[in-house]
């Protein structure tokens, strides 16, 4: 078993002993659905196991480490009184986010700015086969819910001869009342993971 797959485990068992009354009163995007606990995850609908723990994709698809990982930290770190502030930050200003900042440049957001390099076009499609909401821009923007209380804002900028492509993040600043900041940056992963797979794109993988 990898590392991963302990962690994840960790986090099954973890599930076991929360309230799931509690979790339907403080995510009122999670549903009693009998055996399973439902909640979409960028537009993906998963199924936690109440007997279990374990999370299936409800479509048959396979759900991944790092959406896995995403659901129990969701679930586990929301705050009863979280609330979005409807201002919108960059990572790196989220509160607490700064010692992961120069990580998430390097990594998630220099990879959203080579996987669609010269594809721009397909990125605006796979936004609009996500879902996603347009947003005005010099370039491509659009926002799409990672979770239905956490949103998150995707810019991209083509590059040109003397720059290459430019891409961005943005969340609401209340997010790290709903998870983990740590967790933001896989978030932002599965959306571009998310979108990759939607544009037919191998997601170009940077180092963090």
């Amino acid at each position: 078993m990898s590392n991963y797959e302990k962690l994840l485990e960790d986090w099954r068992q973890r599930f076991l002993q929360m309230d799931t009354r509690a979790l339907l009163r403080r995510l009122p995007e999670l549903h009693d659905e009998g055996a399973y606990l439902t909640i979409s995850h960028f537009g993906r609908r998963f199924g936690i196991s109440r007997a279990t723990g374990e999370i299936a994709c409800t479509d048959g698809g396979t759900a991944t480490q790092t959406e896995r990982l995403n659901i129990y930290t969701l679930l586990y770190y929301g705050k009863p009184e979280a609330a979005l502030l409807g201002e919108w930050v960059s990572f790196g200003n989220l509160r607490g986010a700064a010692p992961f900042a120069p990580a998430f440049r390097a990594g998630v957001q220099a990879s959203f700015a080579k996987t669609f390099a010269g594809q721009e076009a397909l990125l605006r499609k796979a936004a609009a086969d996500l879902g996603a909401r347009p947003l005005p821009s010099t370039g491509t923007a659009f926002e799409a819910d990672a979770f239905a209380c956490i949103p998150v804002r995707f810019y991209f900028w083509e590059g040109d001869e003397e720059f290459p492509a430019q891409a961005n993040f943005l969340f609401d600043a209340g997010t790290p009342d709903f998870i983990h900041v740590e967790s933001v940056v896989t978030i932002a992963s599965a959306g571009l993971t998310r979108l990759a797979e939607l544009a037919g794109l191998q997601e170009n993988e940077a180092s963090f």
